[in-house]
């Protein structure tokens, strides 16, 4: 558990390396980056505890990734709330003549404060 910002910053550092691995990890981080402003007096709050899990569970338990087969298909699915964009390409493969849906990369950001006046369908 971080004790200070710069344990944060360090935590959110390694954990920003792997980011296309990690399912919305824009939205999970998004409270640990506002501790990170000096500004901001440092304070884990039982949500930003919560969000520092997630993302420590996340970097553990990461999903299997497939190497890409270019004869077969991609799928891309996308997504977007009031806190971030995100999305997640996957690859059908074959496995025991049984189509599969395996994860190639997820991105993620948060949504610039801008950006937060749009509909679902500008997103």
């Amino acid at each position: 558990m971080p004790q200070n910002k710069e344990e944060v910053i360090s935590f959110l550092g390694v954990s920003s390396y792997y980011r296309q691995n990690l399912k919305d990890f824009e939205i999970h981080a998004k409270s640990l980056y506002k501790i990170c402003d000096q500004q901001t007096v440092f304070e884990m709050t039982q949500g930003r505890i919560q969000e520092y899990e997630k993302i420590k569970y996340a970097l553990t338990n990461a999903p299997l990734f497939l190497m890409t087969d270019w004869k077969l298909p991609f799928k891309l699915y996308i997504d977007s709330c009031g806190e971030g964009l995100g999305a997640a390409l996957h690859k059908v493969q074959i496995v025991n003549e049984n189509h599969y849906e395996g994860k190639i990369c997820f991105i993620s950001r948060q949504i610039k404060h801008t950006e937060a006046r749009y509909g679902a369908s500008q997103m």
